[in-house]
């Protein structure tokens, strides 16, 4: 069993950063894919960036040169540094868990967490 527990949301301006951090309880993060989810209001969640345990990373393109996903497998933790903020960014991030055979699939995921709120304004 693995829980995922989100911080680093926020409000911020247009063009600004934010870093969202992802914890991870369990001996066995390290062997698992991670990944970055967004959901905003009245929307289906979509993908945002996903790295594997090998350090292979996968980004949506509407993030792409803006976004970098990060993991610190010693510490159980997963990032995503976040510039040139925009407001069609503002939404719910979730952090996920598993072994996705395609990274940028919400049902390859195993866990979730409670997600965390970015909110971009113009």
């Amino acid at each position: 069993q693995v829980q995922l527990v989100e911080s680093g949301g926020g409000l911020v301006q247009a063009g600004g950063s934010l870093r969202l951090s992802c914890a991870a309880s369990g001996r066995t993060f390290s062997s698992y894919s991670m990944g970055w989810f967004r959901q905003a209001p009245e929307k289906e969640r979509e993908f945002v960036a996903a790295i594997r345990w090998s350090g292979i990373i996968s980004y949506a393109d509407s993030v792409k040169g803006r976004f970098t996903i990060s993991r610190d497998n010693a510490n159980n933790t997963v990032y995503l540094q976040m510039n040139s903020l925009e407001p069609e960014d503002t939404a719910v991030y979730y952090c996920a868990g598993g072994s996705p055979r395609l990274l940028a699939t919400v049902q390859g995921y195993d866990y979730w967490g409670q997600g965390t709120q970015v909110t971009v304004s113009s």
